[in-house]
């Protein structure tokens, strides 16, 4: 069967509203997310920061920043073990299905909710301290506009799935699924039986991953090695008192 053949018999099985959805979004999202963050990159250099705003206002952001870096870290690597391995492999590891299971649940639940609460604490230390709510921009407010959603929305599915409900084996369906999508063979019927929060949830994060490269979040993917080595800075004093040179005029020191 030729490509085009395979395409036609994709469309024929699946909806239009579900090829949109779980194939030429993702892909879209995939391709503005890379070429995003190049061009960033190479055209917008001194604007890779997060634009610390740590000199107006450090209580808030001692509780909220750890609180919201830690759950999202748990929450990412949750998600990269739930949609990258197979449930083969967890199986041939020896790791029971119910363990999994109770562990992913447990663990995602209060990496959420330690997100969400940082995030909060983040997001009302910019709206209540002037200088901070000043510094920040409409592209800020909506990068956590977009953030909150996809978490809430991440956390709402777990626990009305998982807590509420009586469970929900998401490597069955959308784990699949997101390889497929790095093998070019999307399946986009894995995702039409789906939970609706978990397809929300799903849908917002590709929106996210869309806007990622535009935003302050690309400091993400910055890590600062060149500190480690960056060669040894050396401070040279004025202070006439060291040194057999007198200060040029001008220089003198002030008492």
């Amino acid at each position: 069967m030729t490509a085009s053949q395979q395409q036609l018999t994709l469309a024929v099985e699946s909806g239009t509203g579900d090829i949109l959805l779980w194939v030429v979004l993702p892909y879209i999202s995939l391709a503005v997310f890379v070429l995003g963050h190049i061009w960033r990159y190479r055209y917008d250099k001194f604007g890779w920061t997060t634009r610390s705003s740590q000199l107006y206002e450090r209580r808030l952001l001692r509780l909220g920043s750890p609180l919201f870096h830690f759950g999202i870290l748990v929450v990412l690597l949750g998600h990269i073990g739930g949609l990258l391995v197979p449930e083969s492999w967890t199986d041939a590891a020896g790791i029971s299905e119910h363990t999994y299971h109770v562990v992913a649940v447990v663990l995602g639940t209060v990496a959420g909710v330690c997100t969400l609460g940082g995030l909060a604490v983040l997001i009302y230390r910019r709206r209540t301290v002037g200088p901070v709510f000043s510094a920040t921009t409409r592209n800020d407010k909506a990068m956590y506009l977009s953030l909150t959603v996809t978490i809430v929305l991440g956390l709402a599915a777990t626990v009305a799935a998982n807590v509420v409900g009586g469970g929900y084996n998401y490597r069955e369906t959308i784990s699949p699924w997101f390889r497929s999508i790095f093998y070019l063979q999307p399946d986009p019927d894995l995702m039409s039986g789906t939970p609706v929060l978990f397809r929300l949830h799903a849908l917002s994060a590709l929106l996210l991953f869309a806007a990622w490269p535009f935003t302050r979040l690309v400091h993400m993917l910055t890590a600062p090695l060149g500190y480690l080595t960056r060669p040894y800075i050396v401070y040279r004093s004025r202070d006439s008192r060291l040194g057999s040179r007198a200060p040029h005029r001008g220089w003198e020191r002030i008492r």
